[in-house]
C-alpha cells in the first residue's frame, strides 16, 4: 500500500487559498472500484482510501509515514503561474498601464 503526500491546490471555483497551507497524507486505491449491477453504484472494499491525514509541514507526514512503515510518494507543490493581484489595485494611481473603459 503507498501514500502519497502533496500539499492541495485551492479550488478551481475559489481564488481563496483556504485548506491550501497544509500536507496531505492519503493512500492510493489497492483495488480498482467495482460498479453493482442492479443499481449501477460504484463501490469498494478498500478502506485506506477513506482515510486523509493532515500535517503542518511536508517534514511531519514522511516522519509519520516512516515511523508507521508506510511506503510514500511525495509530490511537490507547484506555484502559481500568474501574479494574484486584488480588484482594487486595476484603479491604483500609480497604475502602470492605462486604465479605460
Amino acid at each position: 500500500m503507498v501514500a502519497r503526500i502533496y500539499k492541495p491546490a485551492r479550488t478551481a471555483t475559489q481564488s481563496g487559498q483556504a485548506k491550501t497551507g497544509q500536507w496531505r497524507l492519503e493512500f492510493e486505491p489497492a483495488a480498482p472500484r467495482t460498479v453493482e449491477p442492479l443499481m449501477g453504484y460504484t463501490s469498494s472494499t478498500d478502506m485506506a482510501q477513506q482515510v486523509k491525514l493532515s500535517f503542518a509541514t511536508k517534514e511531519e507526514a514522511i516522519a509519520y509515514a516512516e515511523k508507521n512503515g508506510i511506503a510514500y510518494q511525495v509530490f511537490e507543490a507547484e506555484e502559481p503561474k500568474r501574479r494574484i493581484a486584488a480588484y482594487s489595485d486595476n484603479f491604483k494611481f500609480n497604475r502602470v498601464g492605462a486604465w479605460t473603459h
